[in-house]
């Protein structure tokens, strides 16, 4: 393996201008180490809200470890990408310098603030933002970068659909405090908390209350009630509208939303065989994904397809979640919330559209699809 490193290193090493000629072999390398890099880190991330929901926050905890390999891997690519001009061209490279540099710096922001104000079991912190936010801007980076590099045929169109289904989780993080959250709540009431009592007594304590269901409540389901669909919902269609386009495949948006959901319902299952919490699923990003693919399929004037598909993800969606609720488990929502939901989705997703079809965006794209 070292020989193989320094092989790698001899061949590829050196001073480069970004956009340069790159072998189809090294960019088969590159960016299938950015699927590894961004797996561990979903992986860490994943068992990381699973973790805060069990003990209090420990900076060298194993989710924290495993995340933090994924980040090294990541920033090292952005730094040989950076380095020797391979694989990537000035824009792709620049969102990744700039990805990586704002999740940099949230984690000290994140230790600092997790250290002034204690427990901060909500996904919804500014800290928290910030990671999500440079880990949006390297993905949109590494998506670039595929989509302008990799070579053609079905290993493009996996790679596509994967690094989407990373944006996919990334937006939809913070909702996984609710999912988390109403499970919490459930196994309190039933006698069987999940929780340690080391962090139900911080919880308390934090609250000023003794240990019962108030403080449970409290770091449980702190969200209001219309965050979960609100932002779930319109922050999901807008990713699953764009990788319908970038991908440019039938169910395109399906495959992604579903196999986000295959991933929640594997991993909730490990994470609890090993005695850790359990969370809600968000079955019905799959009808999201199914509504948005249905909605490329007849062609249709902006403004209609955008209120349409807004209309429909939006129905879909707030009924989805009241079934779980129902019928298996799903946060708390503020139904009336439904119409600002579509509004705002309708909004967005026009805007994009018109911005989309600029003659100087097509020319763009279609760059992209020819290189």
């Amino acid at each position: 393996m070292i020989q193989g490193v320094r092989q790698f290193r001899d061949q590829y090493w050196e001073r480069g201008a970004p956009g340069r000629e790159t072998p189809a072999a090294l960019t088969r390398q590159l960016y299938r180490l950015w699927l590894v890099g961004l797996l561990l880190k979903l992986i860490g991330s994943s068992w990381d809200v699973s973790w805060h929901f069990k003990w209090l926050r420990d900076d060298l905890a194993p989710p924290h470890l495993i995340n933090t390999v994924g980040t090294v891997i990541v920033v090292g690519l952005t730094l040989f990408h950076t380095f020797t001009g391979y694989g990537a061209d000035k824009l792709t490279v620049r969102l990744m310098q700039i990805g990586c540099g704002i999740f940099l710096v949230a984690l000290p922001i994140d230790v600092i603030n997790h250290r002034i104000n204690g427990l901060d079991i909500t996904s919804w912190s500014g800290s928290h933002a910030l990671l999500y936010l440079g880990t949006a801007v390297m993905l949109a980076g590494a998506i670039r970068g595929w989509m302008k590099y990799f070579p053609e045929g079905n290993g493009r169109t996996f790679g596509l659909v994967a690094l989407w289904f990373f944006f996919l989780e990334n937006v939809w993080f913070p909702n996984q405090h609710q999912e988390y959250g109403v499970r919490a709540l459930q196994a309190w009431d039933n006698g069987r908390p999940e929780a340690e009592p080391i962090l139900l007594q911080f919880a308390a304590d934090q609250l000023g209350v003794p240990i019962g269901r108030e403080a449970v409540v409290h770091f449980a389901l702190p969200i209001a009630d219309w965050v979960y669909p609100v932002w779930g919902l319109v922050a999901a269609a807008v990713v699953l509208v764009i990788a319908r386009r970038t991908i440019d495949k039938p169910l395109a948006a399906t495959a992604v939303a579903g196999g986000y959901v295959a991933y929640r319902c594997l991993i909730w299952p490990l994470l609890a065989g090993i005695d850790f919490p359990k969370s809600a699923v968000p079955l019905f990003l799959i009808l999201v994904g199914l509504a948005i693919d249905a909605a490329h399929v007849v062609k249709m004037p902006t403004p209609a397809a955008a209120v349409l598909g807004s209309a429909a993800v939006t129905t879909v969606g707030y009924v989805g979640i009241w079934f779980q609720q129902e019928y298996l488990w799903g946060p708390p929502i503020s139904f009336s919330s439904a119409a600002v939901t579509a509004v705002l989705l309708a909004i967005l997703w026009t805007v994009g559209d018109m911005v989309i079809h600029r003659p100087e965006a097509q020319l763009l794209a279609s760059r992209l699809k020819l290189s």
